[in-house]
């Protein structure tokens, strides 16, 4: 049994034309009905003009190819320009990283940070992710239904955070606070600030916190933490507050948002494909390429955004110096050029890491390497104890069109 493909005809995808055709919208996410308007950008409008939505006019693009190619070509698609999400963050309140930055400042500062995800570093750390993981699944309740979410994606990738910054284990969940309210769309009635003005200002106590561990860094040796690499590398020692804040935000939520809802959507894709499900379970020797296909399932980051550094030509389309271009990572994953039967959620693909998930090219994301030995040894721990883990109903999805987030999922492991 599979699950069934979204691709409703009498969607209003099928209705629209194209130049009303604004896939911003994050309710398309947060409802989970986004499939048919990217099955229909992908075959009518790889590279779609959208003159008017509420993050002004842009241009979708949809198919893999054309996202890679705007990828490998970051000197033409620009980082720094205008940041890396559709929305533009205020002007007074804007807080560069080295994601949103171009060579060869973005090298220098992420060249500073990479090596605590180095392969050394990760065979380090294997065991206190996986002790941790086995005391986490442990304690979940048996025969009585729970959230997946809180119980464990949360608890997991924030004890990791702590880990990575050595931030105070026992106020971790500032780690969590911060991740929400960097990535929260505040239309949102449900999200933690309900302004930028807000954001800005819990971001500030964010670094104000952070700086007192960095300054703390800063007059010891050098040791092996995400502050005490930021403390000391020459690249990042210095940073102005808004830059420090920028890289913070990124390094949180890029150690939490991605992982936690790999780990909630993975439970689900397993659920909706049983048959998957029962493989895994017969095979262990899969958790590797299950947990690429997770990756790629589930798309956790839904786009990237560029600017056009000169004019240029991309899919046909000619694209303005200074214009807006989104990459619609959850499109490209569904690319059937790209991906044979995208929309099925198959374990043992032979190429199981061609996906969009941690982008490509210089900005490729630094610890996509943590992220899937995270996962790997989540889901052999499952497996090592429990028979079937059931979803019980729908998720609650996060309101975004930037993280493809999961914040509540009902499940239940049988008696």
């Amino acid at each position: 049994m599979n699950a069934p493909v979204h691709y409703d005809p009498s969607s209003p995808a099928y209705a629209k034309t194209l130049t009303d055709y604004d896939v911003s919208d994050p309710a398309l996410y947060r409802d989970d009905t986004w499939y048919p308007y990217f099955e229909r950008l992908r075959r009518e409008a790889p590279v779609n003009y959208v003159p008017d939505s509420l993050y002004g006019p842009y241009w979708s693009v949809s198919k893999y190819k054309d996202i890679m190619y705007c990828e490998v070509h970051h000197d033409i698609f620009s980082n720094e320009i205008g940041g890396i999400q559709i929305e533009d963050q205020p002007k007074d309140m804007q807080r560069p990283s080295f994601i949103r930055m171009d060579p060869p400042k973005h090298d220098e500062q992420r060249k500073v940070v990479s090596p605590i995800v180095a392969p050394a570093n990760l065979a380090q750390m294997e065991a206190l992710i996986r002790e941790r993981t086995r005391m986490v699944l442990d304690a979940l309740p048996r025969g009585k239904t729970f959230d997946w979410v809180e119980e464990v994606s949360i608890k997991l990738t924030t004890m990791m955070l702590a880990t990575l910054f050595d931030f105070p284990f026992e106020e971790r969940a500032k780690l969590t606070y911060w991740s929400d309210v960097a990535i929260c769309n505040v239309r949102d009635p449900s999200s933690p600030v309900h302004s930028e003005e807000e954001r800005f200002e819990v971001l500030k106590e964010m670094a104000g916190a952070m700086t007192r561990l960095f300054e703390e860094r800063s007059k010891q040796p050098p040791k092996f933490d995400l502050m005490s690499m930021l403390a000391h590398g020459p690249a990042t020692r210095d940073m102005p507050l808004r830059e420090f804040m920028g890289n913070l935000a990124l390094l949180i939520v890029g150690g939490n948002d991605t992982t936690r809802n790999s780990m909630s959507g993975g439970l689900m894709a397993l659920n909706a494909f049983p048959a998957e499900y029962d493989k895994l379970m017969a095979n262990h020797d899969l958790v590797d390429s299950a947990v690429s296909e997770i990756i790629r399932y589930v798309t956790p980051v839904i786009h990237m955004r560029r600017t056009a550094t000169r004019d240029t030509e991309l899919g046909g389309q000619q694209i303005k110096a200074g214009d807006k271009v989104v990459l619609w990572y959850i499109s490209g994953n569904r690319d059937p050029e790209a991906i044979e039967n995208p929309d099925r959620f198959i374990i043992d693909r032979a190429r199981p890491r061609q996906h969009l998930s941690f982008g490509f090219g210089i900005h490729r994301c630094v610890g996509n390497r943590l992220a899937e030995l995270q996962l790997k040894i989540l889901w052999q721990e499952i497996l090592a104890r429990f028979p079937k883990i059931e979803v019980m109903g729908p998720p609650v999805r996060l309101y975004s069109n930037f993280i493809h987030g999961i914040r509540a999922l009902p499940v239940r492991i049988p008696a």
